[in-house]
């Protein structure tokens, strides 16, 4: 891995990535978006435009950095959104990820995508690479697509799936559960939180750092990376009040049908990780230690 192009550079994953590949001095590091450049105080990468729906800028940038290794972290993740534009987010989700690979496999170069636990239907609950996806949702069936579409343009390419991914950056595009949480429970909002659907909330550095082990190692196939702790959104939403010493009596516990979205959710869905953890030595950061982290994160930012 010596040239590495990231695309949704701006993203939480994105910025990650960069963070960690920019301080590798045998990396040449090449940061994609569809818009400006928001990353801050990282050094050692270069910035370009890419709106990965238009083949003909996915071709050009290819040809003219050439990588030997190519990251999508891009993707249209907004579930209701994905059920209310889908055109939009077949075009991003598939359609881009159709580019990305053809030009990866002409290119010779390494194709690793990202993808989700939103593939499963959410019944059985823990889920290992062989498991069958049996998407309940616009968006899950959209990455399940762009998963076979990555993997059967190009035999040189790894899919990773992960689960409700937390984080915070300098500069932040889109919130996450744990900020989103925090942030209303600062200004004394009452809100409420699902307590019949469960996942395994993933630190974005651990994500960042499974995908790096598996482009450096070129590891191909599917692989599943996330947190260890299965718990409900609502003890989610607990742990992070309690973390941040805010005020707990403000969250109230709902079910699913009460918020009336508009993409149905999978109630349960977690990951056997045993693949992750001999074939990558893989080790994810317990969700208190993580929420520590965020904590002095945040503080640095002050």
């Amino acid at each position: 891995m010596k040239k590495v192009l990231i695309t949704g550079s701006n993203g939480l994953l994105g910025q990650k990535l960069v963070d960690i590949l920019s301080k590798k001095e045998d990396i040449e590091l090449i940061a994609t978006s569809h818009s400006s450049n928001k990353i801050i105080g990282v050094d050692n990468f270069t910035f370009d435009n890419l709106d990965i729906t238009n083949k003909t800028e996915v071709n050009y940038i290819i040809d003219r950095y050439l990588p030997d290794t190519i990251i999508n972290a891009a993707a249209m993740t907004q579930v209701d959104l994905c059920n209310e534009k889908r055109t939009e987010c077949w075009d991003v989700n598939v359609n881009a990820v159709a580019h990305l690979a053809e030009k990866a496999k002409q290119t010779n170069a390494f194709f690793l995508h990202v993808s989700s636990d939103f593939v499963f239907d959410g019944i059985t609950g823990i889920y290992n690479e062989e498991s069958i996806p049996n998407p309940v949702s616009y968006y899950g069936l959209s990455k399940y697509e762009s998963e076979k579409t990555a993997l059967a343009v190009t035999g040189n390419c790894a899919v990773v799936r992960t689960i409700l991914v937390y984080g915070v950056l300098k500069s932040m595009t889109r919130s996450n559960i744990v900020l989103w949480v925090k942030n209303n429970l600062e200004t004394g909002k009452a809100i409420r939180v699902v307590n019949d659907q469960f996942r395994m909330p993933t630190l974005a550095e651990d994500l960042a750092l499974g995908c790096i082990a598996i482009a450096e190692k070129k590891k191909t196939g599917i692989f599943h990376i996330s947190g260890n702790e299965m718990m409900s959104i609502y003890e989610i939403a607990i742990k992070t009040a309690e973390s941040f010493g805010l005020n707990k009596k403000l969250i109230t516990p709902v079910a699913s049908i009460e918020l009336n979205e508009k993409a149905k959710r999978p109630p349960k869905t977690g990951f056997d990780l045993h693949k992750a953890y001999t074939e990558l030595s893989y080790m994810p950061t317990k969700f208190t230690h993580g929420l520590k982290l965020l904590k002095t994160q945040l503080e640095g930012l002050e």
